[in-house]
């Protein structure tokens, strides 16, 4: 009887084993990572920043006030990862179904649309072509596809949408602001009824604190501030570092109070993005003092509420050998996270304004870090009809335009506002030379009208900020390295040069065939003529401006960045480029670094990414911020706030170019992988796109350098090595593979990947 009972026993067991591996290969074998309109958690609901228990078809009845992300176009974009870890899969087809209940999208019933089984490998932005979805109403879609090498899906989830009670064609959508309950890390009695609460990392926050009375006439002073100076809250930081201070009159007993943040005048303005009423006003702060307490102070007493967009701390990742590159890593990519409080991209707290510079530089961050889109392209959307006054800011919406496109792969943005971008091209500013001015009488009403500035006149900027202004006197230089500022300058015809070349391939995107070809001739043409102005042959490299024979960072970086050296020129540059160091704001140094790694500089790279001196991302921690600052240091900007994202270069360059994953074809159906490690001993990563995330783990040794990398599904890879000193041999996954030197860089093409995981290794003799 024992034995029987036993074997029952054991068999259950078995059988056990078998039906829930059986589950999990099925939940391996279906799409996720569902996205509506860039969206993925458009099912959630929440509360006043807080995510809900409920979902977005579970709100009748509710009496609070709920927020979600609402659905604004008749017919959304449609996004998914593809299921599949065997080498090589690739999705040769896909159906969908869209529904107006959850049940019967359960039951695999299409009452909306049903797509029918669909012989294509795109699985980002695929449109719905249905009827016109309906306002305020909720639709479940699924969808299944076919691989390669697995055949036919499980369905995926269902995943729900709510329509906004406004709809138009296209319309972008995004989250609202979400909070994050926190702790201290620490807290200090620093002297009796005086406590000091550390949360570790600053933060746009509310403070929430529980406190004990035994009358009704005590009262406690709250200070609020971004820094300490000695054991207590800095009460004058200087410039725009954030300090407040708040009494707080106790009740009797014990009660938990909220701290009303005081408005600022100055971030508050007409031009400043309004916090939303379901949030509220919220403060940058790291410390928290309370003077005045003669009560024990409870556990748990002191938390406050951080508002930021939301974020998936899991989603990237990045370690390697050097340290303080490290902690650069992790400083800059939290940056991003505690930056997006209002939504939208903004200039820091000193005046929560958009700016296309800060846009360009947080899109690229935000898109490194983290499977999100809907932020950078609510910001970019916004400037387009909002822009701010700089030439090269104005230029850059072309940019942030095709980065959109690459990284998601959804073209329905540049279709829209392809009249304004071309308009951002800048060509009613060209004068007879073939270069664009700002001071030559061009800028007519009409083109004001045709930027969205009408009234409102534009000029160049080069870097920022200048000479003489913002406290900065005048032996204090600025941040554009003596640039001298000319009618036809360097760094403003470098970024139309840039525009001309995205416009062209943006109207090919959108089969404008005629506009095509129009700027890419235009842009062919423009870089002859301006390699003829620009260059001084006797010098070697560039100089500021058509009458001037100075030659600054700004005139070499940009022209390195984007592209424009000749091959034969490109030594001399980048010789004169290191004579400068940083000479560049932290704005600047995005472009410095992307022309460092362009130019396949990259012991120089690294060393500009971890110097320690007052003018490099360490001097940001050092300084005693866990958030990237708007300039290098106080002295550099007297002004400056300690919370400004354009200052987080890195969260982009070590994965763009260090480690060196970047898409080749729109929505990451093709990445190249062109590793920079310099002296790196190892470097590992977890990189997000839209298509699911990529891994490498690398090795630099004296003699082997090896790579491991995943790849997702439904994606492939050009792979690149660097030239090693004397010979060597590859292979990938133990086969032998042929590379060929890259003609005038220092790499090795390695050939094409496809999903799965590779082992590719060089043994250096």
């Amino acid at each position: 009887m024992y034995k029987t009972k036993k074997t029952v026993t054991r068999i259950i067991l078995i059988c056990s084993f078998v039906f829930f591996t059986i589950l999990l290969q099925a939940a391996k074998n279906k799409p996720f990572g569902l996205m509506t309109d860039l969206i993925e958690h458009t099912d959630r609901i929440w509360q006043n920043g807080y995510a809900s228990n409920i979902f977005v078809w579970q709100t009748d009845g509710a009496i609070e006030a709920l927020q979600y992300a609402q659905i604004r176009s008749t017919h959304p974009s449609l996004s998914w990862i593809v299921p599949g870890e065997t080498k090589g899969t690739r999705q040769i087809a896909y159906h969908i179904i869209l529904a107006d209940t959850y049940s019967e999208a359960v039951a695999g019933r299409g009452t909306v649309w049903d797509s029918g089984l669909i012989d294509s490998d795109q699985s980002t932005a695929v449109p719905y072509w249905g009827t016109e979805l309906k306002k305020d109403k909720c639709y479940f879609w699924r969808v299944k596809c076919v691989t390669n090498t697995e055949g036919e899906s499980e369905w995926s989830d269902v995943k729900a949408f709510r329509t906004a009670s406004a709809l138009s064609d296209y319309a972008a959508t995004s989250y609202p602001q979400v909070k994050s309950m926190e702790y201290p890390i620490s807290v200090t009695a620093v002297t009796t009824g005086t406590y000091v609460a550390d949360f570790g990392k600053d933060a746009f926050s509310q403070l929430l604190l529980t406190l004990t009375s035994l009358s009704d006439t005590d009262t406690v002073l709250v200070h609020l501030g971004e820094c300490m100076s000695g054991s207590r809250v800095d009460r004058n930081p200087g410039g725009t570092i954030r300090y407040h201070s708040y009494p707080l009159v106790l009740l009797k007993g014990t009660y938990t109070y909220r701290i009303k943040i005081a408005k600022d005048k100055q971030n508050t303005r007409s031009a400043a993005i309004l916090m939303p009423g379901y949030v509220g006003e919220v403060l940058p702060f790291r410390y928290c003092e309370i003077e005045g307490y003669a009560s024990p102070l409870l556990s748990g007493a002191i938390s406050r509420e951080h508002v930021h967009y939301p974020f998936d701390t899991t989603a990237s990742s990045f370690q390697c050998s050097n340290d303080t590159l490290n902690q650069i890593w992790n400083m800059c990519k939290y940056s991003i996270q505690a930056t997006s409080f209002t939504g939208m991209y903004v200039d820091g707290d000193r005046e929560r304004i958009p700016y296309e510079a800060d846009a360009l530089i947080n899109q690229l961050c935000h898109y490194s870090v983290e499977r999100e889109y809907s932020m950078a392209r609510r910001t970019h959307e916004y400037l387009l009809q909002y822009p701010t006054w700089p030439t090269e800011w104005i230029l850059q919406a072309v940019l942030i335009a095709w980065n959109d496109y690459m990284y998601t792969g959804d073209s329905r943005s540049l279709k829209v506002n392809y009249n304004i971008l071309k308009a951002r091209t800048l060509m009613q500013l060209r004068e007879k030379n073939g270069m664009i001015s700002t001071t030559q009488n061009l800028q007519t009403p009409e083109f004001l009208f045709s930027i969205n500035r009408p009234g409102e006149k534009i000029r160049d900027i080069v870097d920022w900020p200048h000479t003489g202004i913002l406290g900065l006197n005048k032996h204090e230089g600025g941040e554009a390295d003596g640039f001298v500022f000319t009618d036809y300058n360097t760094v403003t015809n470098a970024y139309h040069y840039e525009a001309l070349k995205l416009m062209g391939k943006i109207a090919k995107a959108l089969d404008l065939k005629y506009d095509a070809s129009f700027f890419e001739e235009e842009a062919n043409m423009f870089l002859i003529r301006f390699n003829k102005m620009f260059f001084n042959p006797k010098l070697g490299y560039y100089v500021d401006g058509d009458t001037t024979n100075h030659a600054s960072l700004h005139a070499n970086m940009f022209p390195v960045a984007f592209g424009m050296v000749p091959s034969g020129r490109m030594n001399k540059v980048m010789e004169f480029i290191q004579t400068r160091g940083m000479a560049c704001s932290v704005y600047g140094s995005q472009f410095l670094m992307d022309a460092i790694y362009e130019s396949g500089n990259a012991d120089y790279g690294l060393h500009m990414l971890t110097k320690t001196d007052d003018r490099g991302w360490y001097n940001m921690i050092r300084v005693g911020s866990t958030i990237s600052l708007e300039a290098w240091d106080n002295k550099y900007k007297p002004n400056q706030d300690w919370n400004h994202a354009w200052g987080a270069a890195p969260a982009n360059i070590i994965p763009r170019k260090v480690i060196g994953v970047e898409p080749l074809i729109p929505g990451y159906g093709l990445v190249r992988i062109k590793p920079q490690l310099g002296s790196l001993k190892w470097a590992k990563s977890t990189i997000p796109t839209i298509k699911g995330k990529i891994q490498l783990a690398i090795e630099n040794k004296t003699e082997k350098f090896s790579m491991k990398v995943v790849l997702p599904a439904n994606m492939e890879a050009e792979v690149y090595l660097p030239l090693p000193f004397g010979k060597y041999e590859i292979y990938n996954n133990g086969t032998f593979v042929k590379a060929t030197k890259v003609k005038g860089e220092p790499f090795l093409y390695v050939g094409m990947i496809t999903s799965g995981t590779h082992e590719i290794t060089m043994y250096i003799k």
